[in-house]
């Protein structure tokens, strides 16, 4: 059940939004939801992302090459300081298991990877994650706070 101040994010989408506004997106697999937080004016920001890289495709927020970027230059618009903008990283699970473990195979890890290498070359530090194992999670980013609750079926909630 959602609350009023809740604004869902669905696959290949990104929302910006301030308190009291709670930032929700669901069934994060080998998909990743990425949490950006101006502590000072508190402009944040979600994406649930696909894939690591849109190799020309044009569905911006699908690929962590271009949604990310995307995502930062919007909050900077709504007066977010870049320097001042911090991350935090849900998803990237093990979904299927493929005999020989071939990492190509291994989307939610290149995922997780792709976001951290764009966030050091945007400068941008990630706090916290709950990534990887073989299990799906949904988030609830607190604009106020910059908390996010994680929650999943195969295990107790996670504040981070």
């Amino acid at each position: 059940m959602m609350s009023d101040n809740e604004i869902r994010i669905k696959m290949a989408e990104y929302e910006i939004a301030q308190p009291p506004q709670v930032l929700v997106t669901l069934g994060l697999g080998s998909c990743i939801g990425l949490a950006l937080y101006d502590k000072y004016t508190k402009v944040s920001g979600l994406i649930h992302f696909m894939l690591p890289e849109s190799n020309g495709k044009t569905d911006i927020a699908k690929y962590a090459d271009t949604g990310i970027p995307n995502l930062i230059d919007k909050m900077v618009e709504m007066g977010a300081k870049r320097r001042n903008i911090i991350a935090k990283l849900v998803g990237g699970a093990k979904m299927f298991s493929f005999g020989d473990d071939n990492s190509v195979m291994n989307i939610g890890q290149r995922n997780a990877a792709a976001a951290k290498e764009i966030l050091q070359k945007e400068k941008i530090k990630i706090i916290a994650e709950d990534t990887g194992e073989n299990f799906g999670r949904t988030m609830r980013f607190f604009t106020d706070t910059g908390e996010v609750k994680v929650t999943s079926y195969k295990r107790d909630d996670l504040l981070i």
